[in-house]
């Protein structure tokens, strides 16, 4: 028996027809309805938003929602069949299920998890997760980035330029060395075996991680495998900077 890390609800098989407006998709259903998901994925979605694509909706019991499905799943066929997740709202509530288990040997002991805690020099900033211990241990930042753009087996964030990703970077790296900061990426495809910066999308980026790393910024590409039961995590890719 598979132990899962997370498992979707009921999902609804169809084909990709449409995206557009970022936040729309046009998916025809196996029994042939066409109807519009919400894209919860404001990104390009480089490599995983093919029309004619197989897809996997999740579907909301909310009678208040303009829009009862949502995009979950792409199959891609970079290294064979592949399920790729696309929304970006899940990556968060797996790592938080995965910090409660201490999947993450790297980060040493913790005891407190606390999600979106303010921070930055202008205090308008939020980390993913705030990690603590017992007080001789340094307190952990740590930013979370939902990853699916891949080239071969190699990961690559970000797929386009990222004026936000930037400012994470320099906000981490202005909290060295008197904390620890992590930043986990979250490869939401289980066929990469690699992680790199992407410096053709995004040079500053690229440049920002490499320059955090030197001060001490921790990397974590995390692996996942994805498929319409569920998520299970599969350890380290291998960081080529």
């Amino acid at each position: 028996m598979i132990d899962w890390l997370y498992q979707y609800p009921t999902l609804y098989p169809g084909i990709l027809l449409k995206r557009y407006k970022r936040f729309f998709a046009d998916i025809q259903l196996d029994s042939g309805e066409v109807v519009t998901a919400h894209c919860p994925n404001t990104g390009p979605m480089t490599g995983v938003s093919t029309l004619g694509s197989a897809v996997q909706l999740s579907k909301s019991d909310n009678l208040n929602r303009k829009l009862a499905y949502t995009l979950e799943l792409i199959e891609v066929k970079d290294n064979g069949p592949t399920w790729v997740g696309v929304n970006t709202a899940l990556p968060n509530r797996v790592v938080k299920l995965a910090l409660a288990k201490y999947l993450f040997p790297e980060l040493g002991e913790y005891s407190q998890i606390k999600g979106e805690v303010v921070y930055g020099q202008d205090k308008k900033s939020r980390v993913d997760f705030f990690l603590t211990g017992s007080e001789e241990q340094r307190p952990i930042y740590l930013e979370v980035k939902n990853t699916t753009w891949c080239q071969g087996t190699l990961a690559l964030f970000p797929d386009t330029e990222t004026t936000r990703g930037q400012k994470h970077l320099r906000e981490l790296m202005a909290l060295l060395p008197q904390t620890r900061a992590v930043m986990l990426y979250f490869i939401n495809r289980g066929d990469c075996e690699e992680f790199a910066p992407g410096d053709t999308t995004d040079p500053v980026y690229g440049k920002l991680l490499r320059d955090a790393i030197a001060l001490g910024l921790e990397v974590l590409p995390c692996r996942f495998d994805v498929s319409p039961e569920g998520i299970r995590y599969l350890g380290l890719a291998k960081l080529k900077i």
